[in-house]
């Protein structure tokens, strides 16, 4: 039945997307949605490139990429010295980590909570270096942040070089105390590079006070950009030795008036800049859904989130597996049914209650494996567009669909 006060306080604000109505969308975590007048700023931007190539790309674009930086260091609150456009986060830690100067004996530290792309490129690296990869086991459900810290201290070793942390965890939506995580390993002469791919646009950030060696994130994700936007933020202390993944024309460059940092990273080749153009856009438009700008988005979608994982516990059952303090605009709830259904699925293979769920309910949402326990979660988003109806929905045929066996 709906709930007219709770659906009072979030309404939808859909309008500017062009998502399919007839869906409801709750996996905005994965690829986000792109509202259609970014859409239309990036089009724009193609058919001025398109005119005339060499003016654009030649002349143009990199005084367009600088004043789409400045845009983007002022929300991140970030020097722009040290920020950098990528494709996506996991490009950005493959730069990082492929720059490091791993040596063999030297340990690397991560937590089971890692996302799995940034996992093997972790793996990839430390294999090649001869060095080891330390897994901090932080357990979930959890009952408090601190046993993320202890669990992070209990996998440091001697050797310990470099750590890469989420700040929002992909499988498990959970935020991490990033701040006191970077202040206890730095302290430690660890390094930490931060995967922050859902971070930006879910919860505020202040790269600069935060201090971490390496902070990289999406546009594409809680900002809405268009996909391929990204970004790498590195400290003043460590630029000289990151390298983009790509070499080419900044790598000998003779240029005085930009840093090298800069000159490398920001022309990898030919490729389509206007991801990363549109990145002021898609700012401009969220931070104008709400009359408090965007704090008031973040808290809102903190909020619908918080609601939604309410509605699904309550309908299958469940406690709450973490507390509200970390929640941001993702929120995952354990399946009642750990042990007698679970069978490990890689990230890219479907299981089929999500495909029910596609299929039978127009409903996209993400069931994932999670092995540790071992069981499923159903991982719910929340962005401007969805509104209370979605989680009911959810709630109600989750419940029908387990009932089924599926």
């Amino acid at each position: 039945m709906p709930d007219t006060d709770v659906d009072r306080q979030f309404p939808s604000l859909a309008e500017p997307f062009t998502l399919d109505p007839a869906w409801a969308f709750l996996n905005h975590g994965s690829f986000g949605a792109c509202p259609r007048a970014v859409q239309q700023v990036q089009a724009g931007l193609r058919d001025r490139m398109e005119r005339q190539p060499v003016q654009f790309l030649a002349n143009d674009y990199e005084g367009l990429l600088d004043g789409a930086r400045d845009v983007l260091a002022a929300f991140l609150h970030a020097d722009p010295q040290g920020l950098v456009f990528v494709p996506n986060a996991t490009t950005g830690v493959n730069a990082v980590l492929q720059s490091f100067d791993l040596r063999p004996g030297d340990d690397v530290l991560v937590t089971d909570h890692a996302y799995n792309a940034c996992r093997n490129a972790l793996d990839a690296v430390a294999g090649r270096a001869g060095g080891r990869v330390c897994v901090a086991a932080v357990p979930f459900p959890l009952s408090d942040a601190t046993a993320v810290i202890e669990a992070l201290r209990a996998a440091i070793t001697p050797r310990t070089r470099i750590a890469m942390i989420d700040h929002v965890t992909s499988p498990t939506g959970l935020v991490l105390p990033i701040e006191a995580i970077v202040a206890d390993l730095q302290g430690r002469g660890i390094d930490v590079l931060v995967d922050g791919a859902h971070a930006p646009g879910m919860v505020p950030l202040d790269l600069d006070r935060l201090g971490a060696a390496y902070y990289t994130g999406n546009c594409h994700k809680w900002l809405c950009a268009p996909k391929g936007a990204g970004f790498l933020w590195a400290r003043a202390d460590r630029r000289a030795g990151v390298r983009p993944v790509v070499t080419s024309h900044g790598a000998n460059s003779k240029r005085a008036d930009r840093s090298q940092f800069r000159l490398a990273f920001d022309w990898t080749g030919t490729a389509d800049p206007t991801p990363y153009l549109s990145v002021p856009a898609a700012l401009d438009l969220l931070g104008g859904l709400l009359p408090g700008g965007w704090p008031a988005l973040m808290l809102r979608n903190r909020g619908l989130a918080l609601h939604g994982r309410d509605v699904l516990c309550e309908a299958l059952g469940v406690p709450r597996p973490c507390p509200d303090s970390m929640i941001g605009s993702l929120a995952a709830v354990p399946l009642p049914d750990r042990d007698s259904r679970f069978v490990p699925r890689p990230p890219l293979l479907l299981d089929p209650l999500q495909i029910a769920l596609q299929d039978r309910a127009r409903i996209e949402v993400p069931i994932l494996s999670w092995p540790r326990a071992p069981q499923r979660l159903v991982r719910v988003s929340a962005q401007a567009y969805n509104h209370p109806a979605h989680y009911r929905s959810l709630a109600a045929h989750l419940r029908a669909f387990l009932a089924e066996g599926i």
